[in-house]
């Protein structure tokens, strides 16, 4: 069954709720092409994710005209610092309201418990969430930056010292996704990026999966970035992606 939003697009279907849900990253170097996309979307449905380049080139002020459409902002920094600056910075990204925020769980136990407390003062705080392994990485490249255990190993490791240290989840590759749920139970949110559905580059992602495997895995949320954002036609595309998860 179809549901057609306020603009007349097709956004979702029956059953939509028992999904992933879908986190669209706006990784574009204008604010033109980005509402192009954004103009499309219904608010109530998709979550957006802004990253270092957009953030860099339309700042705070373009998270608030997205706000201001009734879109849920996930600001995926991954904040990576000595914890007294990412205690400021949670603080800082937390003051906007957002719906969500990235440090990276390399980081360290001390910079990680700093990240949570920032957050002890607001009565409805962002979902604080840690960034594993890049989706991007391979095997080898653990072992040129003195990482001697499997790429597994490394994100399990970073998973448990994230949640130990009270997280509301991670980023991490779908391969990953059951074991962390079985060790650390399904209010531990996991988002996954690179995702791709059948005739999709993969570009410069190394650990894809498509979103019905992401279903299967029970993975709470599915960043989807180029595959959209390069698509002449995105809804369709989207429409496509979530009858693949049906």
């Amino acid at each position: 069954m179809y549901i057609i939003d306020t603009r007349g697009c097709i956004v979702s279907y029956s059953n939509f709720f028992n999904i992933p849900k879908i986190i669209i990253a706006l990784d574009f170097c204008n604010k033109k092409s980005a509402m192009k996309l954004v103009n499309l979307l219904d608010p109530s449905i998709y979550y957006l994710k802004i990253g270092k380049e957009m953030f860099t080139i339309l700042g705070c002020k373009f998270i608030k005209e997205l706000q201001e459409m009734g879109f849920n902002i996930f600001l995926d920094l991954k904040f990576h610092d000595i914890p007294n600056t990412v205690f400021n910075a949670i603080k800082a990204a937390a003051d906007l309201g957002i719906w969500m925020l990235s440090v990276h769980a390399s980081g360290g136990k001390k910079m990680l418990i700093s990240a949570k407390k920032a957050l002890k003062s607001f009565k409805t705080p962002p979902l604080l969430i840690a960034v594993t392994a890049l989706t991007s990485l391979k095997e080898k490249e653990l072992k040129e930056i003195g990482i001697q255990i499997s790429l597994t190993e490394y994100i399990l490791k970073l998973s448990k010292l994230s949640h130990d240290c009270g997280l509301d989840g991670i980023v991490c590759p779908g391969r990953e996704a059951k074991k962390i749920k079985f060790l650390f139970g399904n209010k531990y949110k996991i988002i996954t990026p690179g995702i791709r559905i059948a005739k999709d580059l993969p570009y410069d992602q190394n650990n894809i999966i498509t979103p019905k495997k992401a279903k299967e895995l029970k993975i709470d949320y599915i960043v989807i970035g180029r595959s959209i954002t390069m698509s002449k036609n995105p809804i369709k595309k989207l429409d496509l992606i979530i009858k693949s998860m049906q």
